[in-house]
């Protein structure tokens, strides 16, 4: 496991390495509209779905409604033409539906900020409930995609099967002060760099911090 002075060095070095690569989709939507919403909207959209995709999408659907109110008067039919082609469109469209719903009947019109409330809306598990927490809010909270998962195993931080065994873990022992940008920047190192079949560690900015565990080749 690594100490926490080497992961504080591994995090300053990822933030000077992503500075001129792009963010992730979710991150940029937070980051321009600041609205618990919209995040909750954008993430649900990115799930099984490339960030160019997903961006593009969330910007067609925003342009069409921009809170639960308006968005619960768009016909499902109307959100899958707009949000198409992420992944799952139509489950998708019908989840946003479901969401709007939810959160103007049992949470007065505003999204929820606690993370057992988010999970009891329909389409949203720890990630996206995480998500919305840390771009949305603000708020304390570790979200865990496959980028994440996988990063965090291969530095050997922590020594886990799944994303959810890896929030857990990161919970008990990641510092606080890390939490909220911890995701974004694994998230783009795996887009860019640390990717799942033959990581770029010729360019990586951490090689020397990591354990490359269970990487078979480089590059």
């Amino acid at each position: 496991m690594l100490d926490e002075n080497r992961i504080d060095k591994i995090v300053c070095l990822l933030r000077r390495a992503v500075k001129n690569l792009a963010e992730p989709s979710v991150t940029l939507v937070g980051k321009k509209w600041k609205d618990p919403f919209l995040v909750l909207i954008s993430c649900v959209l990115s799930l099984r779905t490339k960030d160019e995709t997903t961006l593009l999408a969330s910007q067609r659907l925003f342009h069409l409604a921009m809170d639960p109110k308006k968005m619960l008067k768009l016909p499902v039919l109307q959100i899958e033409q707009a949000i198409y082609p992420v992944g799952f469109y139509k489950t998708k469209a019908r989840n946003i539906n479901g969401m709007c719903k939810d959160i103007l009947g049992k949470f007065s019109g505003k999204v929820p900020d606690e993370i057992e409330d988010l999970l009891t809306l329909k389409g949203v598990g720890r990630k996206t409930a995480n998500l919305v927490l840390t771009e949305g809010y603000g708020k304390l909270g570790i979200c865990v995609d496959t980028h994440v998962h996988r990063i965090s195993n291969r530095i050997g931080y922590v020594e886990t099967k799944n994303p959810e065994q890896t929030e857990m873990a990161l919970r008990k022992q990641l510092p606080k002060k890390f939490w909220i940008e911890y995701n974004a920047l694994l998230v783009t190192w795996g887009q860019n760099i640390c990717r799942p079949i033959s990581p770029i560690c010729s360019q990586c900015a951490i090689r020397k911090l990591c354990f490359q565990r269970e990487v078979l080749k480089t590059r």
